[in-house]
């Protein structure tokens, strides 16, 4: 049986303004006020796992020691299947430059990989996610979402975030990028996983 939330406050393990707002507005309903890392100006902690569960409980049980609070933290990213799951774990590695992360470069990336390897398309993928939910007792709860879908290119659309104008999820013709926000939020691997926590330990 999982854990209930007890409390007003949650904090959200991410530096990414685009995930904290996502979290925020499927909190909502809950009356529970969400604060990011970024407020609360704890560090972001070394990613040295190598699947989403692993990188995900290192930002939630790090978070949860520095501010007590319950702390929420979320590890996701593409698994594209031609490239044997890659970039998966190091989704967000692809895109790291001096200068910051460059998601055009990644896509760009990733496009480059699957010529090179001469599979043909549709290039099957699924963005997962793994959301720990941490105490600052050191108990945790981990529910994890994906939603299928295929790489696509060229790039297409403006909206979302990361490699979302490349994805385009199974039973639609656009890319999460051309997608209305809201609209993703509702069928996203962050919504799926979203909803097994809120049915575990909100609802």
């Amino acid at each position: 049986m999982t854990r209930r939330f007890q409390g007003d406050t949650l904090l959200v393990a991410t530096h990414n303004s685009g995930k904290l707002e996502e979290i925020a507005h499927l909190m909502e309903p809950y009356g529970v006020k969400v604060v990011g890392a970024a407020e609360t100006k704890i560090p972001e902690p070394e990613e040295t796992e190598t699947t989403f569960v692993g990188n995900a409980r290192i930002k939630a049980h790090a978070a949860a020691k520095a501010t007590g609070l319950p702390a929420l933290s979320d590890d996701s990213g593409i698994e594209i299947d031609a490239l044997d799951g890659a970039p998966g774990v190091y989704t967000a590695d692809w895109a790291e430059t001096e200068e910051g992360r460059d998601f055009t470069m990644a896509m760009t990336r990733a496009h480059d990989a699957l010529e090179a390897t001469g599979a043909t398309a549709p290039h099957t993928a699924r963005f997962c996610c793994t959301l720990v939910l941490a105490w600052p007792d050191g108990h945790d709860e981990v529910f994890a979402g994906t939603v299928e879908g295929q790489v696509v290119w060229p790039m297409r659309g403006s909206e979302g975030h990361g490699y979302d104008p490349v994805f385009q999820p199974d039973g639609y013709d656009v890319t999460f990028g051309e997608m209305d926000r809201w609209e993703k939020n509702r069928i996203s691997h962050r919504a799926d996983a979203f909803n097994k926590l809120v049915k575990g330990c909100f609802a």
